[in-house]
């Protein structure tokens, strides 16, 4: 492992962090050169970012006694992320995911008045981007700072085809780790010809990570009236159900796991945002024995809440940490999936001269004990 370097960008803020550290995270399959980059706060909150997947692999925050630990699941290396086991599995621990997120069935939509096929790589249905996603390539990173807090800008131009896509898409993501404890990430795009995005990260929290193997007492709520419903292959139907009166009602904080039982296989569904506006609250997490909270805004329409249902404990991740069923759960911000062959759902077509602009807030804190 190469020596660290830094990034030491103009002070803006009253308490400076330490500058954006920069370390090789180590070589992609194509012998490219992957690197790390380590943001801090004010306040000592750090995430690590590596720009192969635009992958967050670690992500310190405290707990109600002010101890910082890590709370997202991940590799502490660029061969964990690439190996066979990972590979097989295709969790996303922590990537950016396009040109589109969730699936799309059959692999197939039409635009214009033409039909394009995409790579599949989920019984049949694109989904992530297909095989060669954005949390597969490397993205060029520039380091930096704002009012705001240390940022990292990555960039990445998915060539017309890739996947089957139509379009040069130029893709930009900023992460910014705020003074007010919160980690934005803004995204834009910009295309050539008429195409599908749906842009989302794709972390797993835990926010007891090493103190608990699963996330069945964080407690959840979600700022969603409606959800969509899906078939066994998870594509929607079309339907769009109140959720009132079942398992999927997080209107009011839920323990995850007081009706999992009730959901075939654990939740992995599109939650439909009451107003979209430029930034909305989209959920709120609590994790009891830690006391640590996780509040979500965001720009988007929707939020895929996952919970990590298809982790069997064949991954071990950082610190000797066995990911089993549970061990994490992901709220990815988004449209909805299949949108390009469903009329009624928002649109996720971007046409040239548009610029799609998104933004995800997560903001951390601490709950005293109740």
């Amino acid at each position: 492992m190469a020596a660290s370097t830094s990034y030491t960008a103009p002070a803006t803020h009253a308490n400076q962090p330490e500058p954006v550290r920069v370390t090789d995270f180590g070589r992609t399959a194509e012998g490219a050169t992957a690197q790390l980059y380590t943001l801090r706060n004010a306040h000592g909150l750090q995430v690590s970012i590596t720009n192969y997947g635009g992958t967050i692999t670690q992500l310190l925050v405290p707990d109600r006694a002010g101890q910082l630990s890590d709370v997202v699941l991940g590799f502490d290396s660029l061969a964990d992320y690439q190996s066979p086991a990972y590979r097989k599995a295709g969790p996303y621990f922590g990537a950016l995911i396009g040109r589109y997120a969730n699936r799309i069935a059959g692999g197939r939509f039409q635009l214009n008045g033409q039909q394009y096929t995409l790579a599949t790589n989920n019984n049949g249905n694109a989904l992530h981007g297909g095989l060669r996603g954005f949390d597969k390539v490397l993205w060029q990173a520039e380091p930096g700072s704002s009012p705001a807090g240390p940022t990292l800008r990555l960039s990445y131009l998915s060539p017309d085809g890739e996947e089957g896509y139509p379009g040069n898409l130029h893709v930009t993501v900023t992460y910014t780790l705020t003074h007010d404890n919160a980690l934005q990430l803004d995204y834009t795009a910009t295309t050539d010809q008429a195409t599908p995005v749906n842009l989302t990260n794709h972390t797993y929290f835990n926010l007891a990570l090493g103190r608990n193997a699963d996330v069945l007492n964080h407690e959840v709520q979600l700022a969603a009236d409606r959800y969509t419903v899906v078939n066994d292959s998870q594509i929607p139907t079309g339907e769009q159900r109140p959720v009132a009166g079942t398992p999927f009602d997080f209107t009011a904080p839920q323990a995850i796991g007081s009706r999992i039982a009730q959901v075939p296989g654990g939740y992995d569904h599109n939650w439909e945002l009451r107003q979209p506006t430029d930034l909305q609250p989209a959920a709120s997490v609590y994790e009891p024995t830690t006391g640590r909270t996780l509040d979500v805004a965001t720009s988007q329409p929707g939020v895929q809440f996952y919970t990590a249902n298809f982790l069997d404990g064949s991954l071990t991740g950082k610190a000797g940490i066995t990911y089993g069923k549970h061990a994490g759960l992901c709220l990815e911000t988004q449209h909805f999936p299949d949108s390009p062959n469903q009329p009624r759902f928002p649109s996720t077509i971007l046409e040239p001269g548009q610029t799609f602009s998104a933004t995800t807030v997560y903001r951390f804190g601490v709950r005293a004990a109740e």
